[in-house]
């Protein structure tokens, strides 16, 4: 009789046990905070997403380190598009209902971005896009912002650089997709505020090796320089062949290229192109009394020791965005709409 209460007091106590690891085990997944990541890690733009992936996750990791925020931890959750906007969606997908993410950062592409921007308003599920399309917030959704320069912006400064060396004319050639299409239309409806006139706008595809016919089309108009607007490989395919064509007026490219990828591509090809970026990629030439130099100069240092390799203004997105969302997150309980 003694042995069988005995037997039954150890059950009790094991049940207790049990109970109370569950409780705790539920307890601590609670309080952690889902982070989702959509980002084109592998293909063709992964030169944008492989940046971007590798600083959120660094990034959650020294919150994590520092007590999280409001003593809740940060799980990242990361799915790679390879740049394609289906597989954006299907990611979307997983996101919003298979891990229930607290909010999203990325894609890293305008069109990626486009393709899932109605899911996350219909969740009501904060978006952080990695991508410059003005389209992705104009315009204005309550639940989805973005860091990368708007190509409005990008636009009106490479205007302004025209302008102060008296270009009059241009010629451009656009990527044909959704980030290709918004910087057309920006070139297309700033031009007259800076006296420049577009003489000739010509197109090619993401995927092309050649592009050698747009640009004898642009060189016969006679413009005073080219602008190129597109991610890579694209853009670097137009240097060349402008080299090859010896086209010897200034060519501008886009924000979509800033990065040491675009030089490696292009080669010597590169030389004397100019394009509109932030501070990351020049962070060593700031004046030591730039309030950003700190800043860029610890993202820099972090990165190099974690991953050896270089920053890029497109892991800065992502650096922005984390950070954004941190001071979002904090003092709001998990509540998304807060």
């Amino acid at each position: 009789m003694q042995r069988k209460i005995r037997a039954n007091s150890m059950k009790a106590v094991l049940v207790t046990i049990i109970l109370c690891l569950v409780s705790t085990s539920w307890a601590m997944a609670e309080s952690v905070y889902k982070i989702g990541g959509i980002f084109s890690s592998t293909g063709r733009a992964s030169f944008l997403g492989d940046p971007e992936q590798k600083t959120m996750e660094m990034m959650i990791e020294q919150i994590n380190a520092a007590g999280g925020i409001d003593g809740h931890m940060l799980e990242a959750i990361i799915y790679d598009s390879e740049g394609d906007p289906a597989k954006a969606v299907s990611a979307v997908n997983k996101l919003l209902h298979k891990d229930n993410v607290l909010a999203i950062i990325g894609p890293s592409t305008t069109p990626t971005t486009l393709a899932i921007v109605n899911f996350v308003e219909r969740a009501q599920v904060p978006l952080i896009s990695c991508a410059a399309g003005v389209a992705i917030t104009s315009p204005v959704k309550p639940w989805v912002f973005k860091t990368a320069q708007s190509d409005l912006l990008a636009v009106a400064a490479v205007y302004k650089q025209m302008q102060a060396r008296g270009i009059k004319k241009i010629g451009i050639i656009t990527v044909a997709n959704a980030f290709g299409e918004s910087g057309k239309n920006q070139l297309m409806e700033q031009a007259s505020a800076f006296g420049i006139e577009v003489v000739l706008a010509e197109s090619f595809g993401a995927k092309d090796t050649d592009t050698t016919a747009q640009l004898t089309k642009i060189k016969s108009a006679s413009p005073d320089a080219i602008v190129c607007w597109g991610t890579n490989p694209g853009p670097a395919v137009v240097a060349k062949n402008a080299k090859q064509l010896k086209i010897d007026i200034p060519l501008y490219q886009s924000h979509g290229v800033a990065s040491p990828k675009f030089i490696e591509l292009a080669g010597d090809a590169s030389e004397g192109i100019m394009l509109p970026t932030g501070k990351i990629l020049v962070t060593a030439l700031l004046p030591d009394d730039d309030a950003q130099k700190p800043i860029l100069e610890k993202y820099e240092a972090d990165y190099k020791a974690k991953y050896n390799s270089n920053v890029s203004g497109f892991g800065g997105y992502a650096y922005d965005a984390v950070n954004l969302l941190a001071k979002a997150i904090k003092g709001s309980d998990g509540d998304k709409e807060k």
